[in-house]
């Protein structure tokens, strides 16, 4: 959902009414996102599902008792993170963060994450990234997803994480690095295994 004025009358019906249809709204627009982003970060589908329903559940009963909500996305995305963090505290899982310093700063961050992009719809064996934007740091993993996946502005995801857009470029791009990194030393991986059953058929048929 786009139209900022649309978002802005959903909301007042919220507050207002405390209208589930206008909810309803929302929830159809952001749902897909939602669930994508969540989905990176569990272990299967059905978990993406119920951490889904529980992040927009909580999402509305935060829309029915606050005033005013300056970033609707921002608190979608805010909420969904909550949420996976408080599924994997309740099982005693490892969780992993990232610092950064504040005042780092890289022109070239923008160029080189557009390049991964078109290397990423060009290249890149699509199973075999999503596969590998797995294993990332979750905050590297966050901000691929929001970038590429949600298309999202460094500023909308600047605002979701509590950063600067200056920072996020810099994460985007470790991000974007290691991601690539770890597709490229996967092909090479498999480019050798192909190799090696190739001299072995030769060898064989030498025989």
């Amino acid at each position: 959902m786009r139209s900022h004025l649309k978002e802005k009358f959903l909301l007042f019906r919220i507050r207002a009414k405390k209208d589930p249809e206008a909810f309803g709204a929302i929830y159809d627009a952001y749902v897909k996102q939602i669930y994508r982003f969540i989905y990176f970060k569990v272990s299967s589908a059905e978990q993406a599902e119920d951490l889904t329903s529980e992040a927009f559940l909580k999402a509305w009963q935060y829309l029915k008792e606050k005033r005013e909500v300056p970033n609707l996305q921002a608190l979608l995305y805010s909420v969904a993170r909550s949420v996976v963090i408080d599924h994997y505290r309740s099982n005693a899982a490892e969780r992993s963060t990232i610092s950064l310093d504040d005042n780092i700063a890289d022109a070239s961050v923008d160029v080189a994450s557009e390049k991964f992009l078109k290397d990423m719809e060009t290249k890149f064996d699509t199973t075999l990234v999503l596969e590998k934007l797995r294993g990332l740091k979750e905050e590297y993993r966050d901000v691929v997803i929001m970038r590429f996946l949600d298309e999202m502005s460094t500023g909308e995801i600047a605002a979701v994480l509590g950063k600067s857009a200056s920072n996020v470029r810099v994460i985007l791009h470790r991000a974007t690095k290691a991601l690539s990194d770890a597709i490229s030393h996967e092909q090479g991986h498999e480019q050798g295994h192909d190799q090696s059953r190739t001299r072995d058929n030769f060898e064989s048929h030498k025989e």
